[in-house]
């Protein structure tokens, strides 16, 4: 009779909009994190600072694990890893290209616009994380809560390094630079 409710249970969850909408959002992360590997490079390229450009070098590790983190989350539920364009994650990425095209080479002022773009990026990836992360522990979906957790983590450390490297030299050496 348990196994029965049980399975009833799942199914329901399954069918739910709040299921569908959970899906939706790992898409969404998906498709985010995928484009990430592909643009924190760039980023690394960009920078001035030794210390910012291995903070970048290092999360594009992250990032790669965190796709695969979302493709064992997938996994965990029955879905296939499947990406779906994010325009959010798509105009932040955009909007790092413009400041790095917009300032000047090798300055600490391109460095403080480069932070100020990777930290956007990683409040969005906060904000989506916390969320995915409460949503499927609403939907009892246990393991997929738990990768969720360890990426929400990891881009927490990465926001905080970034204030840490702005705050403690970028900011202070691009203020003398001049136009």
């Amino acid at each position: 009779m348990e196994t029965k409710t049980k399975k009833t249970q799942t199914t329901d969850v399954q069918e739910s909009a709040l299921n569908e909408l959970f899906i939706d959002e790992l898409k969404d992360i998906y498709w985010a994190e995928k484009h990430l590997t592909k643009a924190l490079p760039k980023m690394a390229k960009a920078a001035t600072s030794d210390e910012l450009r291995s903070a970048i070098e290092n999360h594009l590790a992250e990032t790669e694990n965190h796709v695969s983190r979302l493709e064992d989350a997938f996994a965990s539920i029955d879905e296939k890893a499947v990406a779906k364009k994010c325009e959010a994650m798509a105009g932040l990425i955009k909007e790092g290209d413009e400041i790095v095209a917009e300032t000047e080479k090798g300055t600490f002022t391109r460095d403080a616009g480069i932070i100020s773009a990777a930290q956007k990026i990683e409040h969005y990836e906060i904000a989506s994380y916390g969320t995915l992360k409460t949503l499927a522990t609403v939907l009892g979906y246990n393991e997929a809560a738990e990768l969720l957790d360890a990426t929400l983590q990891e881009e927490k450390n990465a926001d905080s390094l970034l204030t840490q490297i702005a705050e403690g030299s970028v900011n202070q050496s691009g203020a003398s630079e001049k136009k």
